[in-house]
């Protein structure tokens, strides 16, 4: 019997990849809580080589009783909503596919997904998901460089953003709720400065210019750490033993978004520091979303630009001995928006990849072996999407 992908959100972020998997062999369901609105984005995406893509109203027990053992449970749903899902697969014997960040209560799923044979797979998207793959890249190559020595000093960039390709007042539009781009603004952030850990509680904290050679010449974007970059270190690959001064994965924003910005940071900082009730400042990041989302939101056809440079660097006393990056520049198109492509793609990689038994059992992130992460990106080659590699010393 033939597996069945369920596919779970319907945004426009998840249309280029539902439309690739609708050319393989595998029924699919996508479950989204509007179907009105879920069978408006997907018209039109079935073409003479595709097969027919059911659309449901996600309702929970509907879904539980349509999923049988070895299918794949795709969650493009918030991110609150991840554990629901992969404890549903867990009791279905089904696989997991997300986007997402492995959070603690995700990784807890490990053994139990082990000890069913299952794969949990997470952080295949965009970032977390293609950034993983080039950085697993340059450390192989590193490491398997005449230049590699332990005694080398490490420097190590990941950067990625999205926004508008001709640049607005606000050098910003939301391709989802603008909700979850506000509270990560409220999100401390960790990474390694001068070899030692550094911290921010917001992004303007640590807010800096960043400078990346692209095809037609240089540009200067501005950046800031995101998240906790330091469980990244042994994901990568990078030794124990290795001298690392700096390691950063960050977020990319256009030259001026600070100063478009600088008003809403100044509301967070005082709902911060003010008095009210977590659910006081839940209703007003609401009502900022929501103003947010009628003024700055992407206009129908209107092309998005993705950046992501993800640099590595090695030095000795006498200065750089290595240095690579890959790069990522790419506008929204008559295959979908960037964001679209390069998030709900690879995903649909991934989903793919279970399918086909090629997937760790238990929780894991994107690939990391190079015979497993180049096939990805020679697929993404042929639909377009250019990664470019430079070497800095050559």
């Amino acid at each position: 019997m033939t597996n069945t992908i369920h596919w779970l959100g319907a945004g426009l972020s998840s249309i280029p990849g539902i439309k690739r998997l609708a050319q393989g062999q595998h029924p699919i369901i996508v479950w989204n809580r509007s179907l009105s609105k879920a069978q408006a984005t997907l018209a039109g995406i079935e073409d003479e080589n595709s097969q027919p893509v059911k659309v449901q109203q996600l309702d929970w027990s509907t879904l539980e009783s349509s999923i049988n053992k070895g299918d794949v449970v795709v969650s493009m749903l918030p991110a609150t909503k991840h554990i629901e899902v992969a404890q549903l697969c867990l009791a279905k014997n089904a696989h997991f596919v997300s986007s997402s960040y492995i959070s603690p209560e995700m990784a807890a799923l490990n053994e139990q997904a082990k000890a069913l044979e299952l794969s949990f797979v997470n952080e295949v998207g965009l970032d977390p998901g293609l950034d993983h793959l080039l950085a697993h890249l340059l450390v192989d190559d590193y490491q398997n460089s005449e230049s590699f020595s332990t005694d080398n000093q490490l420097s190590f960039r990941s950067y990625c953003g999205g926004f508008p390709k001709v640049a607005n007042d606000f050098k910003y539009k939301f391709s989802w709720s603008p909700l979850g781009v506000l509270k990560a603004l409220k999100s401390p952030a960790k990474w390694l400065k001068n070899g030692v850990p550094a911290t921010s509680q917001a992004p303007w904290e640590a807010l800096s210019d960043y400078t990346i050679a692209l095809s037609e010449g240089s540009e200067t974007f501005q950046a800031y750490p995101n998240r906790d970059s330091l469980p990244f270190l042994q994901q990568y690959g990078f030794n124990e033993n290795w001298t690392v001064d700096e390691f950063v994965r960050g977020t990319l924003r256009l030259k001026g978004w600070s100063t478009a910005w600088q008003y809403l940071f100044d509301e967070i900082a005082e709902l911060a520091a003010s008095n009210k009730s977590a659910d006081e400042i839940e209703q007003r990041l609401t009502v900022i979303s929501q103003e947010l989302e009628q003024k700055y939101s992407y206009d129908d056809n209107e092309p998005d630009r993705v950046v992501l440079s993800v640099d590595l660097v090695a030095k000795n006393a006498g200065g750089e001995v290595w240095h690579k990056s890959y790069l990522l520049d790419a506008c929204g198109n008559e295959q979908g928006q960037a964001m679209a492509r390069l998030v709900s793609i690879p995903v649909s990689l991934a989903i793919e990849s279970v399918l086909a038994n090629n997937s760790p059992i238990g929780v894991s992130a994107a690939p990391h072996q190079p015979k497993a992460i180049q096939p990805w990106l020679t697929e993404l080659g042929s639909l377009g999407e250019e990664f470019h590699l430079k070497d800095h010393l050559a």
